[in-house]
């Protein structure tokens, strides 16, 4: 068989791959518009914050995956919207602008059009008309009036509330950006001060939330965080009356059956009350818990290994069904953001409170009881489960169970003390940051009429220029400095007002980017319902499982919002949604002392090693490579440990970059880099390549006109059929489910067919029914690698004399008889055991497997003339006999 001249054969992966992205662009290959005429798919990444490091292989992991997902869609017929953007606002940006002492809007440009063009290398299919950037006016002006739309129907308020306070970052950070007690971007130990900040409302929308988590398509996993952050509890609100005082303390327990052994109350350092109940004598220990309280993370305060502290307050309050006067104490364990900031202590049965009252020497007093040997004064531990009731009269001898709980409250109830509640765990929505680099909130405080929404014929509110941006220190954001920016006049009484100073945490802006991929240039409204509805919801949303609580939790929050109030059909943005596993790449570290480390380095693996640190540039000068201590630790710029798809694109290109990426684990699973793995990725795209291209010559495009029926094939032909079309149906299946190693192993496991076939062959000139499979192979192929590959599948195509390019011809169609199988195994078991296997076709009834199973010789020997009780047969798996012992 011949081949290929050196000139047309060899592998110029880098001129190739210049060559048709440069097509790619000139076409508008990627382009999307609104067509009825077929379904629609929307897929979508996690829009990224880009940085001056650039693009790492880490990011292409999740980038890749999704862009072959959506070539697949639009070779099966779909009309793919497949868009990306800049999450450009936010802290990130500021602090690195900052740092580099630049303006963050030209900076955040500057990147970006990095990013934009490694994207291209890479080969991903994003449609760049649609490109948005959330710091531009023309977006954020839509964000400021989603913000609006919020406010008017209740969902955003400004209170004074404990925030998390950074003194090196010198602003207010959100709960989730502190990370064991410390500033998510410079490691500052935080401290707790009152601000006046602005919220959105979304604990009004905890059950919706929860309910929507069951009809969504997500990794249980994730759905697991979302539920448990929303934190919903059943219970009942107790009242408390305080010892002579008029007021009240309400609690809220889960287990109120257990309000009997309550011998003290403790509240929250933060609790409004504490001010007013604490008497004379103990006020000076109570403030300096307080201050003290107010320096401990809210992390720190709920480490149930931690131990208990408090300080009695010098009040009392009573039982409601004891009638006991019981003392009441401030600890810093609990806290004001869970339930009513004041819990009912029941150290018997819980053991936070038995460690508290057993280091105060407060009471135990028992209300279910085990067995009658059991006292309170026996116990090492608290009870929470298990037991009768005892010491309440009316409920004695009733089990620890939900209708004891449920009787409990219909007591409370009768009685007017209490009553069946159900509360969240989850807190609303921190929105300001008293930062320069966001959105500027649109309100204006006026002298006269208080709190007045920006018009929105009025918006954008734009972002002033400014020479320093730097957080000033006072609490206040740097708009706060620029008289021209905060004196305005108010919309309603046309007297002097302020402007609103703080700004809209990223966050916001990325709580709804998806909505406007789907409109981008609309300059008269946020999203046209039109291109709504023609695209939305997402179909496929891709990114990092640590947005699970933040982003992913905002966004469906708007989307709920916007669809209550009419502007949306649908209540969920994401129907489908996937997150990737990291890239760890080995890097350099040096043990450390655990103060030394300050904080867990993010590993990307299960267990953190709290005794090590990366190696910064300085240290590897300084510090001799024998004494470096080697771990597999997540790709990041901060580790230095990154490597870059322009490496990567150089030394083996972008299309086996896109297959290692692919094929090296399961899609959710880490991935440990290795330039080995690599190197096995360009040895097999030049081999199948080389293998393509020594068969290309004996290509005739009439084959389907000459193919012969699949029962005149020989063995050898009928097989490599057989391989292809299992291949076609086996690698569309694994990209729609997302299992792209094991569809890149099929393809390799066809190559090794291919390159058998072609070597049977070698050295003569093919039958027509040679040159017939040949064909439908080398055609079969480009579309086949087109998702995973695509500039080595049109460089084939355009090779047979194809014209346009792979991306829109049609996903090629299996034949399910040629597909199949002749010979299945079947296996033999006998009382569960295999005892031998039978290689039968497909089609092989129940009845014959039964008898062809009972007349192997092994399985006679094995029976030893036992008769089977029962005979069990899964057709095309297995026959399982069923004899006495």
């Amino acid at each position: 068989m011949s081949a290929e001249n050196n000139s047309t054969s060899q592998y110029d992966f880098r001129a190739i791959e210049r060559k048709w992205q440069q097509r790619w662009e000139e076409a508008q290959l990627f382009r999307v518009e609104i067509r009825h005429d077929r379904p629609k798919f929307y897929g979508l990444d996690m829009f990224p914050y880009p940085s001056g490091a650039g693009l790492s292989v880490g990011h292409c992991r999740n980038y890749i995956p999704l862009d072959v997902a959506c070539r697949l869609k639009v070779l099966q017929g779909y009309n793919v919207l497949h868009p990306m953007g800049w999450d450009a606002f936010g802290q990130p940006a500021e602090n690195e602008a900052i740092k580099r002492g630049r303006n963050p809007k030209e900076m955040v440009l500057e990147y970006a059009a990095n990013y934009r063009r490694q994207l291209k290398l890479v080969g991903i299919s994003y449609d760049w008309s649609r490109e948005i950037n959330s710091s531009s006016p023309e977006y954020y002006r839509w964000t400021q009036w989603i913000f609006l739309q919020l406010y008017k129907n209740n969902l955003a308020y400004r209170a004074n509330a404990p925030v998390n306070w950074c003194p090196q970052c010198k602003t207010v950070l959100a709960n989730e950006e502190v990370v064991n007690g410390r500033c998510w971007r410079c490691g500052s130990l935080v401290e707790k001060r009152q601000v006046p900040q602005w919220f959105f409302r979304i604990t009004a929308y905890a059950e919706k939330l929860l309910e929507g988590l069951q009809r969504v398509n997500w990794p249980e996993g994730v759905k697991a965080l979302q539920a448990n952050w929303i934190g919903r509890s059943e219970g009942a609100e107790i009242v408390f009356p305080v010892d002579g005082h008029t007021e009240t303390i309400a609690v809220f327990t889960t287990r109120p059956d257990t309000l009997w052994g309550a011998t003290f109350m403790v509240l929250a350092p933060e609790h409004p009350l504490v001010d007013k109940l604490t008497t004379p004598e103990y006020r000076a220990q109570v403030e300096a818990y307080k201050e003290r309280a107010q320096r401990t993370s809210d992390i720190d305060r709920q480490n149930v290994e931690r131990a208990k502290t408090g300080v009695f307050i010098g009040s009392y309050c009573i039982n409601p069904v004891t009638g006991e006067r019981i003392p009441i104490y401030i600890a810093d364990y609990v806290l004001m953001g869970y339930g009513t900031g004041a819990i009912m202590a029941v150290p018997a049965h819980d053991q936070r409170d038995f460690e508290f009252a057993k280091r105060y020497g407060l009471p135990i007093r028992l209300v279910y009881q085990i067995s009658p040997e059991q006292t309170a004064e026996s116990l090492t531990e608290a009870v929470p489960e298990g037991g009768t009731m005892v010491n309440t009269g009316l409920f004695d001898g009733l089990p620890n169970n939900k209708e004891t709980i449920s009787r409990v409250i219909s007591y409370l109830e009768e009685k007017g003390i209490g009553r069946g509640v159900v509360t969240y765990r989850l807190r609303d929505w921190l929105i300001s940051r008293q930062r320069y680099w966001g959105a500027p909130i649109p309100i204006i405080h006026c002298p006269t009429c208080g709190e007045v929404p920006v018009p929105e014929d009025q918006l954008p509110v734009l972002l002033p220029p400014v020479e320093r941006y730097e957080p000033t220190g006072t609490g206040e954001s740097p708009l706060a400095g620029i008289p021209e920016f905060v004196h305005t006049t108010c919309p309603r009484c046309n007297g002097p007002a302020r402007r609103e100073t703080d700004t809209m945490g990223g966050s916001a802006c990325s709580s709804w980017y998806y909505l406007r991929f789907a409109d981008p240039h609309n300059n008269r409204e946020a999203f046209s319902q039109e291109a709504v509805r023609y695209w939305l919801p997402v179909d496929l949303y891709a990114g990092g499982a640590e947005h699970a609580v933040g982003h992913l939790l905002y966004a469906r929050f708007w989307t709920k919002a916007l669809h209550d109030m009419g502007y949306l059909h649908f209540d969920e943005p994401f129907l489908t949604y996937r997150n990737q596993g990291a890239v760890l790449a080995y890097t350099p570290g040096r043990e450390v002392g655990k103060e030394e480390n300050g904080e867990e380095e993010e590993l990307g693996a299960d267990e953190p090693i709290e005794n090590w640190k990366v190696l910064k540039p300085e240290e590897r000068e300084t510090i001799p490579p024998e004494k470096w201590v080697w771990r597999w630790v997540r790709m990041s710029k901060s580790k230095g440990n990154v490597v870059t798809p322009d490496e990567m694109a150089e030394r083996y290109g972008s299309d086996s970059l896109r297959l290692f990426l692919l094929f090296v684990a399961p899609y959710e699973e880490n991935v440990q880099w290795s330039d080995k793995g690599m190197e096995g990725a360009h040895r097999f795209v030049n081999r199948i390549w080389r293998i393509w291209h020594e068969l290309r010559p004996h290509y005739r495009a009439d084959w389907r006109e000459h193919m012969p029926p699949l029962s005149e094939l020989s063995p050898t032909d009928r097989a490599l059929r057989r391989k292809l079309h299992q291949t076609i149906r086996k690698v569309e299946t694994d990209i729609e489910h997302f299992r792209f190693n094991t569809a890149v192993a099929a393809l390799m496991e066809y190559t090794n067919e291919l390159s058998a076939y072609r070597n049977a062959v070698a050295n003569r000139e093919p039958t027509p029914v040679q040159a017939c499979l040949i064909s439908e192979a080398l055609e079969t192929l480009p579309i086949l690698f087109s998702p995973i590959t695509p500039h080595l599948a049109d460089e084939w195509w355009e090779r047979l004399g194809k014209e346009g390019f792979t991306f829109n011809q049609c996903w090629p169609k299996y034949d399910p008889e040629v597909a199949k199988e002749e010979e299945i195994t079947v296996v033999v078991q006998i009382n569960g055991k295999i005892r031998d296997k039978l290689q039968v076709s497909p089609e092989t009834p129940s009845d014959e497997l039964e008898r062809l199973a009972l007349a192997s010789g092994r399985v006679q020997t094995e029976l030893q003339g036992r008769v089977p009780q029962k005979i069990i047969v899964v057709p095309q798996k297995l026959v399982n006999i069923v004899v006495s012992k």
